[in-house]
């Protein structure tokens, strides 16, 4: 990406330097006066270097802000129906979309794996039925199977995402509409059909 931007500022600002270089140099009739002075020197050179010292530096940030890679998170992701976990087991981890499908008897659930406290990933490590089965190895803050705050530092329950049953029996999770709460509600479950 920077060998691009250099070669194509190369060619733009050679490009404009020659032609400015041209038309200079059509004004010059007498062929004494092709003296530089030290004032003039100085003043062009010290130009050129922060206009080139500018250019590399405005590069820079426009690769720096250009989005290196688009991945799942973000975007609505199938869960199979044969992934879809039964009620109250191990929840379905989906990596890329950053989320567990949980099953509990109210419905699905796809909870956001980063902590609320602050945003470490956070394992299940527990039974359903445990108050501890969501734990953050970070600062030790604590969660149940739907994701509500049972000890440690975190401030709120686990965010959670939209989720909705298609009639095939899989699941689609939008990973960029992620939820805040206060507490676990059934309303933010959706019922397997």
């Amino acid at each position: 990406m920077i060998r691009i931007v250099r070669t194509l500022f190369g060619l733009i600002f050679g490009w404009i330097a020659s032609v400015v270089l041209g038309v200079l140099g059509r004004f010059h009739s007498d062929p004494m006066s092709n003296r530089v002075q030290r004032r003039t020197f100085v003043r062009n050179a010290t130009l050129g270097a922060v206009g080139s010292t500018l250019a590399v530096v405005a590069a820079g940030f426009g690769g720096l802000m250009w989005p290196n890679k688009t991945g799942a998170f973000g975007s609505k992701l199938i869960v199979p129906a044969d992934d879809v976990p039964p009620v109250d087991g191990v929840p379905f981890r989906n990596v890329a979309g950053k989320f567990y499908l949980i099953h509990n008897t109210d419905g699905l659930m796809a909870l956001y794996t980063k902590c609320p406290h602050l945003g470490c990933t956070v394992p299940y490590v527990g039974p359903a039925d445990s108050p501890h089965a969501f734990q953050c190895p970070c600062h030790g803050s604590m969660y149940d199977y739907e994701g509500d705050r049972t000890g440690g530092p975190a401030p709120r329950p686990m965010d959670y995402m939209t989720v909705t049953v298609e009639p095939d029996g899989s699941v689609m999770v939008n990973t960029g509409e992620i939820h805040t709460r206060e507490s676990y509600d059934p309303s933010q479950t959706v019922k397997l059909a």
